[in-house]
C-alpha cells in the first residue's frame, strides 16, 4: 500500500507561485498531479515517470507549471508559476505504474491540497 501526502497549497495572487510537495512512503511509481476546480470534474495536470526522463503537461500549464521528482527523498514537487484566478482548485497527487492522462490508470491517490488564486 503505498501513502502519499501533498502539502505546499495555500492563496497566492495571481501572477505569483507556489510549490506543491507530493511525499510516497514506497514503491518506485510514475506520479501524476491532477486537480479538480469548484464544481467541475478533476482534470489532469501533469505526469512523471519514474526515473523522472518523461514529462508530460495539460495544454493549459504547459510552460507555467513543471514536475520534478527526487527519489531519495520520495517526493515529487510541482512548480507553478504565473498562477492564474482559473488554477484555482484542489490539486491531487497520484501514483501509476506508468505515466498517464487518465485518472483511472492511477492507483493510489493522496487527499489533496487546497490552491486558491486571487485576482
Amino acid at each position: 500500500q503505498v501513502q502519499l501526502v501533498e502539502s505546499g497549497g495555500g492563496l497566492v495572487q495571481a501572477g505569483g507561485s507556489l510549490r506543491l510537495s507530493c511525499g510516497r512512503t514506497s514503491g518506485s511509481h510514475a506520479m501524476g498531479w491532477f486537480r479538480q476546480p469548484p464544481g467541475k470534474d478533476r482534470e489532469f495536470v501533469a505526469t512523471i515517470s519514474w526515473d523522472g526522463t518523461y514529462t508530460y503537461y495539460a495544454d493549459s500549464v504547459k510552460g507555467r507549471f513543471t514536475i520534478s521528482r527526487d527519489n531519495a527523498k520520495n517526493t515529487v514537487y510541482l512548480q507553478m508559476n504565473s498562477l492564474k484566478p482559473e488554477d484555482t482548485a484542489v490539486y491531487y497527487c497520484a501514483a501509476s505504474p506508468y505515466p498517464h492522462q487518465r485518472s483511472y490508470e492511477y492507483n493510489y491517490w493522496g487527499q489533496g491540497t487546497q490552491v486558491t488564486v486571487s485576482s
